[in-house]
């Protein structure tokens, strides 16, 4: 058993490898018209047994050992689970900053335009999604014994209908869609997905142990605490912005210590009471950056924590994702062919459902065009329930390294065919600003929402 600092040594070396990796990556992403987070996510991946471990797997399995033998039995290697740790606390304040830069006024003027383009992209990519997880089922070989067509099915679904949240907030807010409304109903539909996505996940978790209790905990338990969050909560956190201990500020340096301590105290409360009614801590995260009172507390805490979370602690989450993907799982005739279905569908399915219904609510043809692109963007929610159905015993390693390599090329080419629509956008006139596309020089254009 190596020692704390055999461990924390082996730590500091794996990080600093991460970072070396990613910076190396990402003059060549940026060329591709790629955003950092995705340099970010590959970078997981090439340090992986996939392509690291491929070239070198004796660098690779000493640099990222993921087992540990003492006395003869196999356990997670220690360094494993510190990766994982570091990359979920990443995950956690990274979706606190979403939630703090979401414009709920925004949301507001379209709500019933982003309740449309959100029931599509989720009912779609769950039909089609179930169809081919029934299929896996039968098929064998990529789900374990104790899951049943229908559950398979389910999880499928899950997986084809989610749209990677974080990631998507990362490349709305490089691409400076941030406070458009593409951006905005682009988030708002993302959230509504994932949220179904896990609702189905803790449904065929649940039912895999013969019980409906986890599926029931997780509906009641999420809807309460958004209600709770946003009556209550947002009251309560709303004195932070008044309440400024001048003690605090003359000793940080402008960083109220006493409120920075309450946010935290509230983000991480927010993320465990999430994680254990079985919605997954980053939406707790989430919902506790929306009601936040914005002013030049959120702004302060914005501007100290964004470099730290987005470039050394969210890494983690993907090194530890590229761990457990091996592509070389996929060169079987028929595990290919499934690869390349899922492929299809994932990308059609929500393409197609979320650009049609988003030019049926008024959207022109280049704005529908990009939001349906970027529901594509899979990423770090794709990943994060592979995990979730790996650990539970539901899904085999060919099922994991199929779906992974699905969430890579979704998001590979969500930012390139979002900026293409734009680019035409440009050509044709338009510009996406926050009431959507507009003409140049013109307040409203025909097929607009105005607002």
């Amino acid at each position: 058993m190596p020692t704390l600092l055999a461990i924390t040594t082996h730590f500091f070396l794996q990080v600093a490898i991460i970072l070396v990796t990613y910076r190396l990556l990402w003059p060549l992403f940026r060329r591709l018209g790629q955003v950092q987070v995705v340099a970010i996510m590959v970078a997981g991946f090439v340090l992986g047994p996939s392509v690291l471990g491929w070239v070198w797997p004796q660098a690779q399995q000493w640099l990222f050992p993921t087992q540990l033998v003492v006395g003869g039995t196999s356990m997670t290697h220690p360094n494993l689970i510190a990766i994982y740790v570091l990359g979920q606390l990443g995950l956690v304040l990274y979706m606190f900053l979403v939630g703090a830069s979401f414009k709920l006024d925004i949301l507001g003027s379209h709500l019933r335009q982003a309740g449309a383009t959100s029931a599509a992209g989720v009912g779609v990519p769950l039909a089609l999604g179930g169809v081919v997880g029934w299929l896996m089922v039968s098929s064998g070989g990529y789900f374990t014994d104790k899951v049943d067509n229908w559950q398979g099915s389910l999880f499928v679904a899950s997986a084809v209908a989610i749209t990677a949240f974080p990631m998507l907030a990362w490349i709305i807010y490089d691409s400076g869609l941030l406070n458009t409304r593409l951006g905005t109903m682009s988030l708002s539909c993302a959230a509504v997905d994932d949220a179904c996505a896990w609702v189905l996940l803790a449904t065929v978790v649940a039912t895999t142990k013969d019980s409906m209790n986890g599926a029931l905990l997780a509906v009641g338990g999420g809807l309460g605490y958004v209600l709770l969050m946003v009556f209550v909560g947002r009251r309560l956190l709303a004195k932070l912005e008044t309440w400024t201990p001048r003690i605090d500020r003359e000793r940080s340096g402008g960083v109220p210590i006493a409120q920075l301590c309450i946010v935290l105290v509230v983000v991480l409360l927010a993320a465990w009471f999430t994680d254990w009614v079985g919605i997954y801590s980053v939406f707790g995260a989430f919902v506790a950056g929306a009601v936040m009172p914005r002013g030049q507390l959120l702004d302060t805490l914005r501007e100290r924590f964004e470099p730290l979370v987005a470039y050394l602690l969210l890494p983690a989450f993907f090194i530890y994702a590229g761990l457990n993907t091996e592509l070389s799982l996929i060169f079987e005739p028929s595990v290919l062919a499934m690869a390349a279905l899922v492929l299809i569908v994932s990308f059609a399915g929500k393409f197609g459902a979320i650009s049609l219904v988003a030019r049926w609510q008024g959207m022109s043809w280049h704005e529908a065009g990009a939001m349906g692109a970027l529901a594509n963007a899979r990423g770090l929610m794709e990943l994060i329930l592979l995990n979730v159905g790996l650990s539970a015993g539901l899904i085999t390693a060919e099922l994991y390294t199929i779906l992974a390599l699905m969430t890579i090329v979704t998001t590979f080419v969500a930012t390139p065919i979002q900026r293409v629509f734009e680019r035409r956008a440009s050509r044709s006139g338009y510009v996406f600003g926050p009431t959507g596309a507009e003409l140049k020089g013109s307040d409203t254009v025909p097929g607009t929402i105005a607002v």
